[in-house]
């Protein structure tokens, strides 16, 4: 069959695909499609036909609806809009919550088998409740108001809002239903800011920071960015760490509580006091602190992260363990030189240690991995925010022996097609 751009096509859709997108069939080829669920129908717009292995598309109706299909959660990305003028970042919006979880769990489960060739038990999870002073706070029952940080954009015409889905077109939004409801007020009375890009973050003491971020032809008219409060405190239950409001912290409000929850569970009792413990891509020190709470007072941590304000932040929130050490290198560059350079005294230390991995997208590679197990620290713990650069990297760690018994996945960002996921490795006996 030949297809045009534009022209309406009939779908039957079969699967969901990482990437927030739909498999759908049409005469045997595979078409992407966005706003739809497996089981369905729909009409959809061809957008992209360059491919012979596969088309892409958008939904513009559904003519045999889910029984899991619900009004979409962002009224702005409803399918009653045009395709064009939907926002982005809740692609999963049109789906009831317990739906989507499943989803995600199996896309996680088809990534480690189809990329890793892995198939440990998958788990899928929300986040956990977690202790605030006072009081707990729960998930949202319907998966909202959960954004601490929401970045909007600002064209040249004053328009202020989220992009289009897979473009850089801003759409007015007049509601942000993941942000929570400090935000999305603070949101509502920005104004006509300069053209480029707002950050609003929200930590844990309540107020929202507002970071301006001119285009380049707006700093060039003398609109400089306008930051408030730099440095800010976000709580981990009673631990507080120090982070730059515009610094990498998780957007979720439970997601560092859930994430530190969860990865404890994983090593339970195994962390060995006596060990050296590395907390790799490292940011201020989460997991680092982690680490020392499992070790003790007199536990060996290095934490490595890229970004040398992260890492000053990292060893304040690390500075009550006396043989904490936190150290700006690109990870891969420091694990090579570790492992080219690491003493006897301390590869033993390493071999009863734990290593905390929680790398970018990307994912940690294969470089990173290959130090890791020639070093042959007891037990990995993988903390992945992509599930398919984390199964090709769980793959190449049993490649050395290192094995999981099962991976388990966390929806910290509902209503998106984002997931978190954590596994533990540990080595073979046999090894």
């Amino acid at each position: 069959m030949t297809g045009d751009v534009g022209q309406i096509v009939d779908l039957e859709i079969t699967d969901a695909a990482h990437g927030g997108v739909f498999v759908g069939r049409l005469d045997g080829r595979v078409v992407f499609t966005a706003d739809a669920i497996p089981g369905e129908r729909v009409r959809a717009r061809l957008t992209d036909v360059s491919k012979p292995s596969f088309w892409r598309a958008e939904t513009v109706e559904v003519t045999d609806a889910s029984p899991h299909r619900q009004r979409h959660i962002w009224p702005e990305a409803d399918i009653d809009r045009d395709p064009a003028d939907r926002p982005g970042g809740a692609e999963f919006g049109h789906i009831d919550l317990a739906h989507q979880r499943e989803i995600k769990r199996h896309i996680l489960a088809t990534a480690l088998q189809r990329t890793g060739r892995l198939e440990p038990p998958v788990e899928f999870e929300g986040p956990r409740a977690a202790s605030v002073g006072n009081h707990v706070v729960a998930e949202q029952p319907d998966g909202t108001r959960w954004r601490t940080r929401v970045s909007l954009h600002v064209d040249d015409d004053g328009r202020v809002g989220a992009y289009a889905a897979r473009s850089h077109r801003v759409i007015p939004t007049e509601t942000l239903p993941l942000a929570t409801a400090a935000i999305e007020r603070a949101a509502a009375a920005l104004g006509r800011p300069a053209p480029g890009r707002v950050d609003l973050v929200q930590p844990a003491d309540g107020h929202v920071r507002i970071l301006v971020h001119p285009s380049t032809d707006a700093a060039r008219k003398g609109r400089a960015a306008r930051r408030s409060n730099d440095v800010i405190v976000e709580h981990v239950g009673t631990r507080r760490f120090r982070v730059d409001a515009d610094g990498f912290w998780q957007v979720h409000r439970l997601a560092a509580s859930t994430l530190t929850t969860v990865v404890a569970e994983e090593l339970a009792d195994a962390v060995d006091p006596d060990g050296w413990h590395l907390d790799l891509y490292g940011g201020v020190g989460l997991f680092g602190a982690l680490l020392g709470d499992l070790a003790g007072p007199s536990a060996r941590i290095t934490s490595v992260e890229g970004n040398e304000r992260a890492t000053e932040h990292a060893g304040e929130n690390l500075a009550e363990w006396v043989g904490a050490r936190a150290e700006t290198a690109r990870v891969d560059r420091w694990t090579r030189a570790l492992r080219q350079t690491i003493s006897n005294r301390d590869r033993e230390r390493l071999a009863r240690g734990t290593v905390v991995l929680d790398p970018p997208r990307t994912g940690a590679g294969a470089a990173v991995v290959d130090d890791l197990a020639a070093l042959g620290p007891a037990s990995v713990v993988y903390v992945a925010c992509d599930p398919v650069a984390l199964a090709r990297d769980l793959s190449r760690f049993a490649g050395h022996g290192y094995r999981t018994d099962r991976v388990r996945g966390i929806d910290l960002f509902p209503h998106s097609h984002h997931m978190e996921a954590v596994a533990l490795l540990r080595r073979d006996a046999a090894r």
